[in-house]
């Protein structure tokens, strides 16, 4: 019989939520973190942006709170916001002593030592940055300082299948006890047992068909909490980031929002320039109304992309500010200091996600959620630019703070039920999970992307149905893969998105609908889904804003 293995947290996801809690647990607790690819694959390390964070002197909190919460559309949690905000310094020194390389020593510093740039959104120059690598700087400097940590062990290529809860097993208890994970090197499912444990899995941007980010993003912590008992909440929320290089081998890479932050200006192919049609705000407008703008113009024209022109910029400005995307334009043909470059929106973050409280605790008890997988309330229904890896570390904080306070308190769980596979065989039509994976990245895009309609919703819901049916039959009967089980959260999370968008009768941030174009007036609400249902089908139900307590796990 194959040994359990037991760690007192478990952490699900390497990336800067992951890694961050990993870091910041006492050296007494013996902690697991599982990478599904390498340990550095994820969304993390291709983030090129930055770390919003107050630091300069003419800046101030109340004035990021501001600008995050404007950009939220009215569903932000202003307690949420107001923590990660306030946290900000605090990260950042964190991360210095870490030695995370932050560009230093340029103009518009703000008195603080490094370059602070601008983005979409905010008022301030505040987003603190590592060139336009920022994510490959943190993550490679995580994974190092990780690495050296004696009671951390990494387990890269694994990917986990379910979480084990009491209430799975039919005990007493509702207790989230460990997971099941497929070691992809030897091809089989494992028992990690552990008296906490935490998703850091990142979004789900993989479910549409264009996309930027790594093939990890398949909503993988998102669906197994769903499947565990936990409310999920404003999946209808997903962030498209309107400039995406436009190149049949850029595979979706992204082009930094700095870019306009620093002078960037879209175009029209004919070269005019058309944003300011749609927000007074024009290149340094939220990503929703961009994404929207580009996808409205591309559609009206006919086009394939629009431009992204910096060249007005020296080249020297340009190369020493965006060195990462100077260099990929030029594999690719484009000299960014001469010409335009091309560029489409693609799916980006997901803002909604599992409802988590302020500590990082969701509805299981022993269960926690941070990162990208989590909905603390503080992107409401658009995130700002770089207030992502802002919110991964200062949740990792607070959730490695309660995880000390309770973790005395839960006892290790005894021996768990192994994996069974006395009933399933090898897969003879492996081309059923590429063919259903395809069909639903594409209805998915067509359906329920920048711009939706209700006829578009209830098409989609449809297909993600008797998709779901097909899938479920496929994995009743072979054994699991990396593909099966990404495709199996993959049309879990779109059924979520799609009935969250279907109950939402308006337009508000990043949920656009040609037939409620308007936000209501006077009235703001999450869409909460809630499991368990007789029908087995998420039902949704609607929660006033600002009503998002702390979780009692008593």
């Amino acid at each position: 019989m194959q040994q359990q293995k037991y760690y007192d947290v478990l952490i699900i996801g390497s990336g800067a939520a992951g890694l961050g809690l990993a870091l910041r647990l006492q050296d007494s607790l013996q902690v697991a973190v599982i990478a599904k690819g390498s340990l550095q694959e994820g969304c993390t390390l291709y983030a090129q942006g930055g770390i919003s964070a107050v630091l300069g002197d003419s800046d101030s909190f109340e004035s990021h709170i501001a600008d995050t919460i404007d950009a939220g559309a009215g569903l932000c949690n202003p307690d949420a916001v107001r923590f990660a905000v306030e946290k900000g310094p605090e990260v950042i020194r964190w991360l210095v002593d870490y030695g995370v390389p932050f560009t230093k020593h340029q103009q518009n510093d703000g008195g603080t030592g490094y370059h602070l740039t601008r983005e979409g959104g905010h008022s301030k120059r505040r987003v603190v940055h590592a060139d336009d690598a920022t994510g490959h700087a943190l993550e490679t400097t995580l994974v190092e300082k990780a690495r050296r940590k004696g009671n951390i062990s990494l387990f890269d290529h694994h990917i986990a299948v379910d979480l084990i809860t009491g209430r799975k097993l039919g005990l007493d208890t509702q207790r989230c006890l460990g997971a099941y994970i497929l070691d992809r090197n030897r091809n089989r499912v494992e028992v990690f047992r552990a008296r906490c444990s935490v998703l850091a899995t990142g979004g789900a941007s993989k479910v549409y068909l264009y996309t930027s980010n790594p093939d990890t993003s398949s909503g993988d912590g998102i669906a197994m909490a769903w499947r565990a008992g936990c409310r999920i909440v404003n999946m209808e929320f997903n962030q498209f980031h309107p400039t995406c290089l436009y190149h049949p081998r850029a595979k979706s890479f992204l082009v930094t929002e700095a870019v306009r932050g620093e002078g960037g200006r879209l175009l029209l192919p004919d070269r005019s320039p058309f944003l300011e049609r749609f927000d007074p705000r024009g290149n340094l407008a939220p990503r929703d109304i961009v994404a929207r703008a580009i996808d409205h113009e591309m559609k009206r024209l006919g086009e394939e992309y629009v431009l992204l022109d910096i060249s007005h910029k020296s080249a020297p400005f340009i190369k020493e500010h965006f060195p990462t995307v100077f260099n990929r334009c030029r594999e690719l043909g484009y000299d960014m200091t001469l010409e335009p470059i091309p560029v489409v929106p693609a799916a980006h973050y997901t803002c909604g996600g599992v409802r988590t409280d302020l500590r990082g605790r969701t509805d299981i008890p022993g269960l926690y959620t941070i990162g990208e997988a989590a909905c603390t309330g503080m992107h409401g229904a658009n995130r700002m630019a770089s207030n992502s890896l802002l919110e991964c570390l200062a949740f990792a904080d607070s959730a490695s703070e309660d995880i000390a306070s309770v973790i005395g308190d839960l006892s290790p769980p005894g021996e768990l039920p192994a994996w069974d596979e006395s009933r399933v065989k090898d897969s003879d039509e492996e081309v059923v999970v590429s063919h259903n994976w395809e069909e639903l990245r594409r209805f998915m895009w067509n359906y329920v992307g920048i711009v939706r309609t209700d006829k578009r919703l209830e098409r989609a819901h449809r297909r993600v149905d008797l998709l779901q049916q097909e899938i479920l039959e496929y994995y009743s009967h072979f054994r699991v893969t990396n593909d099966l089980l990404e495709l199996r959260n993959l049309a879990q999370v779109a059924e979520l998105i799609i009935v969250s968008a279907r109950h939402r009768k308006e337009s508000r941030g990043l949920h656009y609908t040609l037939d409620y174009p308007l936000p209501e007036k006077g009235r703001a609400f999450h869409t909460v889904l809630s499991p368990n249902q007789p029908d087995g089908h998420p039902a949704a139900v609607e929660e006033p804003v600002g009503s998002q307590g702390p979780v009692n796990w008593s």
